[in-house]
């Protein structure tokens, strides 16, 4: 009776044991293939429990997952035969893994080195028809369109399907931005003396044209006030000889009046004249005789 149940035992584990070997489970990040005696029996199993035939069957599992290929930067040469350097990275997954699985092994590592010779590929391509200005800030985002489309081209003959391609940096190289800057610097100098000479010949000019102004200004106001003052003047003078053919003695008295009041303002002012001067005649008698 013991034996029975020591052999029952060893078969029900010998049981457990290949029932083992015969189920595996495919988790929903993952993408699964069968081989049957190397060769490729069926793909694409949904997530869960499955069954195999053990040691006649084998399980290949890769990551399903959107994987990220950073390529290390890389110098090109543009079409006016400038070098850059472009840091890109990809963005693919696995979409069919019987393909993957004939072409790159299954090998992660071996897929990248032939995404990166992809797009290294394309990339030189792309920057040998466009200048650095078209590829910086012109048509980069036409460029990364067109990357993206020629790589998912090529990477779905391996099974990949690449999500997207972007261009992480544009650089001039060391020894080439040196001499760039030194020549934007040199350029901006240069546009900075011609707007300065520009401003300076504009500031003369108006500097010419306002004394020009001011000089006609001056001119035209000492004219008119000359010829307001001609007017004036004579004007006094057709008063004064108004006045004078009234009565020319009373003119005179009157004048002569004036002057002494201007001569005699100050209490300490002293004139020493002959008396039989002509500017004492009305002391004499309001004649003046």
């Amino acid at each position: 009776m013991d034996q029975k149940v020591t052999i029952g035992l060893v078969g029900l584990l010998v049981l457990l044991i290949a029932g083992s070997f015969a189920v595996f489970t495919v988790d929903e990040r993952e993408k699964v293939i069968v081989l049957r005696l190397g060769k490729i029996d069926r793909a694409d199993f949904e997530p869960g429990l499955h069954f195999k035939i053990p040691l006649i069957e084998k399980v290949r599992k890769f990551d399903a997952r959107i994987l990220t290929l950073d390529a290390p930067p890389e110098r090109y040469l543009t079409a006016e035969k400038k070098n850059v350097n472009v840091d890109a990275f990809v963005k693919w997954r696995v979409l069919d893994p019987s393909l993957y699985y004939t072409a790159m092994s299954g090998d992660q590592s071996r897929a990248n080195l032939r995404i990166s010779q992809i797009i290294k590929q394309e990339l030189r391509d792309q920057f040998g028809r466009r200048t650095i200005q078209d590829v910086v800030s012109g048509e980069r985002d036409q460029v990364m369109d067109i990357l993206t489309a020629g790589i998912k081209q090529q990477a779905s003959d391996f099974g990949i399907e690449v999500i997207d391609v972007r261009i992480k940096r544009i650089d001039l190289p060391e020894e080439v931005s040196t001499s760039v800057y030194r020549r934007m610097e040199a350029e901006r100098t240069r546009v900075a003396k011609d707007l300065r000479s520009k401003g300076a010949e504009a500031a003369e000019k108006i500097r010419a044209d306002a004394d020009r102004r001011r000089t006609v200004l001056v001119a035209q106001s000492y004219g008119e006030s000359e010829r307001i003052r001609g007017e004036g003047d004579a004007k006094a003078a057709e008063i004064y000889a108004s006045a004078y053919q009234r009565d020319s003695e009373f003119y005179d008295f009157y004048r002569s009046l004036l002057a002494y009041q201007q001569s005699f303002r100050e209490q300490n002012n002293v004139m020493v004249l002959e008396p039989d001067t002509e500017f004492f005649k009305f002391f004499k008698d309001s004649k003046g005789r």
